[in-house]
């Protein structure tokens, strides 16, 4: 099969030449020509498309919304039984303490305080610890 590419004669600064070396081979191009016109192609896609909103191919897109709809079920699937297991760990709490209504705001108050402060990222071990200061 003869080789239908035409020799032309380019311009490059020497910034562009030594990315175009030091890249060519970590995209599996044999050559640096390969490159150099995957590159042009790439980019003229980019500028053809009009949009980078409508440069992502249809097929990632696709591919990125069926993982992200997935991700979204699973994280859902995770909170409802993260919101169970907070009912009932509530109810056991709430049936065996025996607690007035200006303690537990109190302690409501104070937990709101302290997750702003740690911006909700809580650990049982430290709030034990404060607990004990």
């Amino acid at each position: 099969m003869a080789n239908s590419n035409t020799r032309h004669t380019v311009w490059l600064s020497p910034e562009a030449w030594d990315q175009v070396e030091s890249h060519y081979r970590t995209d599996n191009c044999t050559t640096k020509n390969e490159y150099i016109e995957k590159a042009i192609r790439f980019y003229s896609g980019y500028l053809e498309a009009g949009s980078d909103a409508y440069y992502l191919p249809r097929v990632l897109a696709g591919i990125l919304e069926g993982k992200l709809n997935a991700f979204g079920s699973r994280i859902g699937s995770l909170l409802f039984k993260l919101a169970v297991n907070d009912g009932m760990l509530t109810t056991l709490a709430a049936d065996t303490i025996d607690i007035d209504a200006p303690t537990l705001d109190r302690l409501r108050s104070q937990c709101v305080k302290d997750a702003r402060q740690i911006h909700g990222v809580i650990d049982l071990q430290d709030a034990v610890q404060a607990r004990e200061d």
